[in-house]
C-alpha cells in the first residue's frame, strides 16, 4: 500500500505541475511556423516575381517584420535540423537529406521539446525529414500530435510504396493511415482542426506546419496548374498557388477564433530556388544546393498583431534560421533547458524595435553528404566568402559576379580565421553518425533503406527503380540483446516483387513513375558484428533472411551486397527489415 500511496502522491504532484505550466502558458502567444519546401526567395509576387501571384503571402508580408538578409541551408533537412535545434547542421548532425546524415542527434532538445516543457500543446503536420525510425520521429522529439510523411516526400525511397500527393497515406504518431484530398490541403485542414480543439479548450499551442509543397514531383490539382500553363513551371507554380490559398484560410480561422492577435506566425522557405529560378531569382546568383546567395537566402516573415512588435517592414540585419529558436524563447518567455547550446542569437530586440542592429557577427552555412573543411559560405555584414576562396561584396555586387578576394586579403584572412575556429569546434562530430536503433520494444521490426547508407546519396525511388549501382553501410545501435533476423530486399514488402524482378510503371492522379528494371541478382551478402555470410538468390525469392545474435548497447555498422552470377557487385540491398526475435 505504501508504494501505491507514493505513486498517487507523485501523480498528484505531476498533475499540479502540469496545471501550473498550462496556466503560465495560457498568457503566452501561440506560435505557428509554416515552412515551404523548395520555394525560393524569388517565388513570391511581393518579392517581384513577374508571373507568380501570391496574394495571401503578400498580405502576410505587408503585416510582418521581414528579415531580408535571412539564411538557411542550401538543402532541406539541414535547414529543418537547424530550425528545430538552434544549432549549426554540422553540430546537430543533420547535414544532408540522405547518406545517413538526416538525423537530429539524440539528446538535443528540439523546439517542440522546449515548448512542451513550458506547458504548450505541440503539433506537426507535414514534412519532418529528420529521421524515419525510433527514436528520431517527431512524436518522439516533443510533438504531442504528429501527422507526417517519411523521407523527403512522395517519391522518397522511404515512403509507402506508390504513394501519391492525392489521397495519400501518412503516419499519425507512428501509425500509417490513409487521408482524403490533396497533400497541402490535408496538412492545413489537420492543423486547423487541431487549432479549433486547442482554442475551444483555451490551450496554448505551437504548430510546425512544414509542407512538402512545392517540392517535386510537381503533382498538383489541375485548376492550379491551369493558372500558369505556358507562363512557367505550371505544376510548381500551381503548388505555390494552392499553398497560398491555404494560408489565407488559416488566417481567416485565426480571426474567427479570436486568436489571431495573440498568435505569432512565421513563414519561411527551406532553401534556395528550384524550378522557379528560370523565371525570377530576385537578382541572386545560384540556387538550391549552392553556396552562392541564391542557394541559401530565404524569406522570413514574422507577424504578431498583439505582440507590440515594431511596425511591419524590412530588417536588413544578417540573420539565420538558427536564430529562430532563441528568438521564440525570448518572445514567449520560455524557460531554456539548462544544458541547451544555441549557435543562433535572439532576434527579439530587432522584432520589438528595442534594437536597430545586432552585435557584429559572422555566420556560417555548411551542409553536405560528407562535410569537409573549407566548404561553405562565411557571411559577415555584406561580405560573402565562398569555399574559402571567392569573396564578394553584396553592397556593390548583389549578383556575386566579381570575386574581390585578391583586393581584400585582410577581409579574407579574418573570415577564414573565424571559419577555422568554428571548424575546430565541430570537426570531431563530422563522422559521428547518429545510429538507427534496432531491437527496441518501441519499434520492432525496423525498416532500413538505402537513404540511410552512410556517405551514399540515394533517397529517390527513381534510383531504386533504375537499380542504381551504389552501396554503403548502415550505422546501427543494438537496443536489446538477442537473436535478430535481417531480411534483405530489392523492393519493399508492399511491392510484392521478387528480388530479381522488375515492377510495372506507376500511374498516379497527376503523374507517375517509370517501370522498375530487373536485376540479375544471384547472391546476397550480409556483414554485421561477427557475421559475414553469403546466400544464393533463386528465381522468385522476395527476400533473403539472415540470422545473427547481437549484444545490447553496441554501436556497429551493417552492410549488404547483391552480386550477379559472375560475382560482380550490383548494389546493396535497398531495404533491410531487421527484427529481434521474441523469446
Amino acid at each position: 500500500m505504501r508504494r501505491v500511496g507514493i505513486v498517487l502522491v507523485g501523480t498528484i504532484i505531476l498533475a499540479f505541475a502540469g496545471a501550473e505550466l498550462r496556466a503560465r502558458a495560457a498568457d503566452r502567444p501561440n506560435v505557428i511556423i509554416v515552412l515551404a519546401d523548395d520555394q525560393g526567395y524569388g517565388d513570391f509576387s511581393c518579392h517581384g516575381n513577374p508571373v507568380l501571384k501570391t496574394p495571401n503571402l503578400d498580405k502576410l508580408h505587408a503585416e510582418s517584420v521581414r528579415f531580408t538578409d535571412f539564411h538557411v541551408a542550401p538543402m532541406c533537412s539541414p535547414t529543418r535540423g537547424q530550425l528545430m535545434s538552434g544549432q549549426d547542421a554540422v553540430r546537430n548532425g543533420a547535414t544532408s537529406v540522405t547518406a545517413g546524415r538526416m538525423f537530429l542527434r539524440r539528446g538535443i532538445p528540439t523546439m517542440a521539446d522546449i515548448f512542451k516543457a513550458n506547458g504548450y500543446h505541440t503539433g506537426l503536420f507535414g514534412k519532418w525529414h529528420l529521421g524515419d525510425t525510433y527514436p528520431y520521429l517527431p512524436h518522439q522529439r516533443g510533438f504531442d500530435e504528429a501527422v507526417y510523411h517519411l523521407g523527403f516526400g512522395v517519391t522518397s525511397i522511404a515512403e509507402p510504396w506508390e504513394n501519391d500527393c492525392f489521397d495519400p497515406r501518412y503516419y499519425h504518431n507512428g501509425v500509417l493511415k490513409k487521408y482524403k484530398g490533396y497533400c497541402t490541403d490535408i496538412w492545413f485542414d489537420l492543423a486547423m482542426r487541431w487549432i479549433k480543439d486547442r482554442a475551444a479548450k483555451k490551450e496554448p499551442f505551437f504548430i510546425y506546419l512544414p509542407t512538402n509543397a512545392p517540392h517535386g514531383p510537381h503533382w498538383c490539382p489541375t485548376k492550379y496548374k491551369m493558372m500558369y500553363e505556358g507562363k512557367g513551371p505550371a505544376g510548381f507554380f500551381g503548388m505555390i498557388a494552392n499553398l497560398d490559398e491555404n494560408l489565407g484560410k488559416l488566417d481567416v480561422l485565426l480571426k474567427d477564433l479570436s486568436v489571431r492577435d495573440n498568435t505569432i506566425v512565421i513563414y519561411m522557405n527551406d532553401n534556395g530556388g528550384t524550378a522557379g529560378v528560370r523565371i525570377f531569382n530576385a537578382g541572386m546568383r545560384g540556387s538550391k544546393t549552392q553556396y552562392y546567395e541564391g542557394g541559401h537566402r530565404a524569406a522570413c516573415f514574422v507577424r504578431w498583431p498583439g505582440g507590440r512588435l515594431r511596425p511591419p517592414g524590412d530588417v536588413d540585419a544578417l540573420s539565420q534560421v538558427q536564430d529562430l529558436l532563441p528568438t521564440l524563447i525570448d518572445l514567449c518567455g520560455l524557460d531554456k533547458p539548462k544544458d541547451a547550446h544555441f549557435d543562433g542569437t535572439s532576434l527579439a530586440g530587432l522584432l520589438r524595435g528595442t534594437q536597430t542592429m545586432l552585435p557584429d557577427r559572422m555566420c556560417i552555412v555548411q551542409y553536405g553528404q560528407k562535410p569537409v573543411k573549407g566548404e561553405g559560405a562565411v557571411m559577415w555584414n555584406k561580405w560573402r566568402l565562398i569555399n574559402g576562396r571567392e569573396l564578394y561584396d553584396l553592397k556593390t555586387d548583389p549578383g556575386q559576379m566579381k570575386d574581390v578576394a585578391e583586393k581584400n586579403p585582410e577581409v579574407v584572412k579574418k573570415m577564414t580565421q573565424h571559419y577555422d575556429k568554428w571548424w575546430a569546434g565541430v570537426e570531431k562530430l563530422v563522422d559521428d553518425f547518429s545510429p538507427i536503433s534496432i531491437g527496441s520494444a518501441k519499434q520492432n521490426p525496423v525498416v532500413l533503406t538505402a537513404a540511410e547508407w552512410a556517405n551514399q546519396y540515394l533517397d529517390n525511388v527513381n534510383d531504386l527503380r533504375a537499380g542504381a549501382k551504389r552501396n554503403g553501410p548502415w550505422h546501427v545501435l543494438v537496443e536489446q540483446e538477442g537473436e535478430y533476423e535481417v531480411a534483405l530486399r530489392r523492393w519493399p514488402k508492399e511491392a510484392e516483387a521478387a528480388i530479381r524482378a522488375g515492377v510495372p510503371a506507376f500511374k498516379g492522379v497527376d503523374g507517375g513513375l517509370p517501370a522498375g528494371k530487373p536485376l540479375p541478382v544471384a547472391k546476397a551478402r550480409l556483414a554485421i558484428a561477427a557475421l559475414d555470410e553469403t546466400k544464393s538468390v533463386h528465381g522468385n525469392e522476395k527476400e533473403i533472411v539472415f540470422t545473427v545474435t547481437l549484444k545490447a548497447g553496441v554501436r556497429m555498422q551493417m552492410q549488404s551486397w547483391f552480386y550477379d552470377a559472375d560475382g560482380n557487385e550490383l548494389s546493396g540491398a535497398y531495404f533491410a527489415y531487421v527484427q529481434r526475435k521474441e523469446k
